[in-house]
C-alpha cells in the first residue's frame, strides 16, 4: 500500500486513477504529475518502486497544495465570504446553490429532501 500526502492510494489500480484519491489532485494533475516524475502513467500501483513513489511525492510537495491544507484554504475562503456578507456568502450560509443555479425547481442535492407545504393536497369529497 502506497501513502501520497498522507493518503493510501489503491494497490490494484493504475498510478494515474489512484493519485485522483488525493484530494486536490484530479487527472489532468495527475498526468502532469507523472509527466514530470517520469513514471508511466499505465503501471499499477503495487508495481512501483519506492523511488518512483518518492519522486511523486516529491513533485506533489513541490508544486501542488493538496488534502488538508488545501480543505482548510477553500474553508477559510467560505468563511471569509460568509463574514463580508456577500452573496456567494450568504447563499453559502442559507444551504443554498451559489453559482447561479435556478432553485424553484431541481437544486435538490443542496435544498435536501422535499418537504410538501401543508393544504396543497387536494381535498376528499365528504360524504353529506
Amino acid at each position: 500500500m502506497a501513502r501520497i500526502s498522507g493518503v493510501t492510494i489503491p494497490a490494484e489500480k493504475q498510478i494515474w486513477v489512484a493519485l485522483t484519491y488525493v484530494f486536490g489532485v484530479g487527472p489532468k494533475t495527475a498526468d502532469d504529475i507523472l509527466t514530470a516524475a517520469k513514471v508511466e502513467r499505465t503501471v499499477r500501483t503495487k508495481d512501483l518502486t519506492d523511488a518512483e513513489i518518492a519522486r511523486i511525492q516529491d513533485y506533489i510537495n513541490e508544486h501542488y497544495t493538496v488534502e488538508g491544507e488545501l480543505q482548510r484554504i477553500v474553508s477559510s475562503n467560505i468563511k471569509r465570504l460568509k463574514d463580508i456578507g456577500s452573496y456567494r456568502g450568504l447563499r453559502h450560509k442559507n444551504n443554498l446553490p451559489s453559482r447561479g443555479q435556478r432553485t424553484k425547481t431541481n437544486a435538490r442535492t443542496r435544498r435536501g429532501k422535499k418537504i410538501t407545504v401543508g393544504g396543497t393536497a387536494k381535498k376528499v369529497a365528504s360524504k353529506t
